[in-house]
C-alpha cells in the first residue's frame, strides 16, 4: 500500500475508532463499520467482503469435542478471557491490504485506544523483514547467498569449528535456520537495564543475556531455528554498508514498501507516540515506568511495526512472488517462498500448504507482544495480528480460526476430537527413546526440536499426556485410538503411537509440516519384532 493511501486509511480510522476504550460497549462495532469504510479492493463482482465480520462471533478453537457446537466467540469477549488489551489486525485480499484497524486500548486503563498505525514490537516477525532487506542487497549484486560470510564479516568472525568437516555459513543457511549456529531466542531488556553491543551479544559477554553464538553442528546439515544466526545476518549486512540496520533497512524496505511507522531503533522513543505498551499475562501493566521492554538483537526481534505496515509488507511479497510490484525480484521472491531442506522455513518465512493453501507466515513472541503474519502466496489473501500482551498467543489462534473461515482458503480448518475410553490407550504408557538414525532430511524442522531425545507417555486425569525430562506433561487430544494433536498452538506437533500385528505398542512418531522424528519405545515393553 503506498504512503498516501496508508495516511488516508490511517485518518478515516483515527476519526471513526479514536474515541473508544477497552470497556466501551460498542468497540466492536465501530471498528467493523470502519473496516467496511476502508475496503480498498473490489472483488470481481464489485464486492469486497467484510472479512472483519467474522470477529463478531467467528472466533473459534482449532479443535472441539466431536458434537459439540462452534461457539461463537467475538473478539471482544476473548480479548477479555486472554487478558490482552489491545489487538490490532489487517486483512489483504489481491495482494493488498482491504481491512485494517485497531481493537482495545494501549494502556490498560486508559482511553488510550489502538487503531492500525499503533507501533507493537512484533518479536521474531523482525527475521522476516531482516531477510527481506538482506535480499534486496541480494537483488542489488551486493550480497551473495551461497557465499561463506566470514568473507564478509569485519568486526567479528564466525568461530572456525573444527569439529566438522565442513563449517562454511551462508546467508542462504542463516535464513533458513540451518547453519548450525546455536541461541534460540534472546531475553528482554527491562528499561533500567544496560544493553549490549552487538558484538557483546554473538560472544555472549555481559551485559548480554545469551551464550556465545557459536557452531554446533555441521552447517547446512539439519533444521535449529537460530536467533543467533538472524544476529550474524544482521552484522553482514552492517559491516558490508558500514551503515546501522535502521538505516539499510529504512532505503532498502520501509520507504520502497511504504512503511512509514516501522523502526528498528531500541530503545524505542516515546517521540514516536501511538504506542502499544507491555502487558503481563494478567493484562496488568508491565516494563514500568517506561511502559515496554527494549529489543537490541534488532534484526532477530527488535522490529516495532504496525498493521497497516505489515499488511504492505505481506502484500509486498506477495505480489513479488506472483511477478508484480518489483519490490523483489520474482526468481529471487521465488527462492525466498521455497523450503530450505531439511527446513520447514524458506529464506526467513515458513512454508507450508499446496495450489491455493501454499502459505508463508511467521510469528513473534517478546515477554508482552506477539505477533502473526501469513499470506497466501497463489491467491493473494492475507493477514496480520499484533498484540500487547502474552495471552496472545492463544487469542492469535483463535483470530486466525475466524479470519482464514472467513477468507474460505481452508488453510485451518477445524479438527473434531473423539471421546477415548482411558483403556483403549493404557498400553501407551512408557519410556519413548529419539531414534537417531531418521535422516535429516525426514526430521527436518524436528531435528533437535526434542533436545533431551526423551519422552514420557503417561495417563493423567483420563487423558494422554507427554512429557520431556525435567518438564511438565502436556495433555493431547485424541483423533482417533492412536493419532492425537499436540497443546494447542498455530502449529501444533501430531503424535501418532504404532501398534504391531501382536497388539503391542512399539513406537510413535511426531510430525509438523513437512517433518518427522521417530520414537522407539524402551526395551522390554514389548514382544520383539
Amino acid at each position: 500500500m503506498d504512503v498516501m493511501h496508508t495516511q488516508a486509511l490511517s485518518s478515516a480510522r483515527k476519526h471513526v475508532v479514536g474515541g473508544w476504550g477497552w470497556h466501551g460497549p460498542s468497540l466492536l462495532a465501530a471498528v467493523l463499520f470502519a473496516g467496511n469504510v476502508l475496503a480498498a479492493a473490489p472483488e470481481a463482482n464489485g464486492q469486497t467482503p467484510n472479512v472483519f465480520a467474522a470477529l463478531e462471533h467467528g472466533l473459534r478453537p482449532s479443535t472441539l469435542k466431536s458434537g459439540e457446537p462452534l461457539p461463537g466467540w467475538s473478539l471482544q469477549e476473548r480479548m477479555a478471557y486472554h487478558h490482552v488489551p489491545g489487538v490490532a489486525i489487517a486483512v489483504l485480499k489481491g495482494g493488498k491490504v482491504v481491512q485494517a484497524a485497531g481493537f482495545g486500548v494501549r494502556e490498560a486503563g486508559t482511553q488510550d485506544a489502538v487503531n492500525a498505525d499503533t507501533l507493537f514490537s512484533v518479536g521474531s516477525v523482525s527475521k522476516v523483514v531482516t531477510a527481506a532487506t538482506t535480499l534486496r542487497r541480494v537483488a542489488a549484486g551486493k550480497l551473495d547467498l551461497d557465499r561463506d560470510v566470514n568473507t564478509y564479516l569485519t568486526s567479528w568472525r564466525i568461530p572456525k569449528a573444527p569439529a566438522f568437516a565442513q563449517d562454511k555459513v551462508t546467508l542462504r543457511m542463516l535464513m533458513s535456520h540451518t547453519s548450525g549456529l546455536t541461541v534460540w531466542g534472546f531475553e528482554d531488556y527491562l528499561p533500567n537495564e544496560k544493553l549490549p553491543t552487538l558484538v557483546q551479544t554473538l560472544d555472549g559477554v555481559a551485559p548480554a543475556k545469551n551464550e556465545p553464538i557459536r557452531i554446533d553442528f555441521e552447517p547446512g546439515t539439519r533444521m535449529r531455528y537460530s536467533g543467533g544466526g538472524v544476529t550474524v545476518e544482521q552484522l553482514v549486512l552492517e559491516d558490508t554498508t558500514r551503515k546501522p540496520l535502521e538505516t539499510i533497512a529504512r532505503s532498502e524496505l520501509f520507504q520502497p514498501v511504504g512503511m512509514r511507522r516501522s523502526t528498528f531503533v531500541n530503545p524505542l522513543p516515546a517521540s514516536l507516540g501511538n504506542i502499544a505498551k507491555a502487558h503481563d499475562k494478567d493484562g496488568q501493566r508491565a516494563a514500568l515506568p517506561r511502559g515496554w521492554e527494549t529489543f537490541p538483537e534488532q534484526a532477530a526481534s527488535g522490529l516495532w511495526t504496525s498493521a497497516n505496515d505489515l499488511g504492505a509488507f505481506v502484500g509486498a511479497l506477495i505480489n513479488s512472488y506472483q511477478g508484480k510490484g518489483g519490490f523483489l525480484p520474482q526468481p529471487l521472491a521465488l527462492q525466498m517462498m521455497t523450503e530450505v531442506t531439511p527446513s520447514l522455513h524458506g529464506l526467513g518465512p515458513r512454508l507450508e500448504g499446496d495450489g491455493q493453501t501454499r502459505v508463508f507466515h511467521h510469528g513473534g513472541s517478546n515477554d508482552s507482544y506477539r505477533a502473526w503474519i501469513e499470506g497466501y502466496l497463489e491467491t493473494g489473501d492475507g493477514m496480520v495480528m499484533l498484540t500487547n500482551g502474552p495471552g496472545g498467543t492463544q487469542l492469535m489462534v483463535e483470530i486466525r480460526n475466524a479470519l482464514s473461515d472467513a477468507l474460505g482458503r481452508g488453510i485451518n480448518p477445524l479438527e473434531r476430537t473423539v471421546e477415548l475410553a482411558p483403556t483403549v490407550f493404557a498400553d501407551y504408557t512408557g519410556t519413548y527413546r529419539l531414534d537417531a538414525g531418521v535422516p535429516n532430511d525426514l526430521t527436518g524442522n524436528l531435528a533437535g526440536h526434542f533436545a533431551s531425545g526423551t519422552l514420557k507417555v503417561g495417563i493423567t486425569e483420563g487423558a494422554v499426556t507427554v512429557a520431556e525430562d525435567k518438564q511438565s506433561p502436556k495433555t493431547l487430544r485424541p483423533l482417533s485410538p492412536t493419532r492425537f494433536l499436540g497443546p494447542v498452538e498455530i502449529l501444533p506437533l501430531r503424535f501418532e503411537f504404532l501398534r504391531n500385528a501382536r497388539g503391542q505398542v512399539y513406537a510413535l512418531f511426531v510430525e509438523r509440516g513437512n517433518a518427522r522424528v521417530y520414537f522407539r519405545r524402551d526395551a522390554g515393553k514389548v514382544v520383539a519384532q
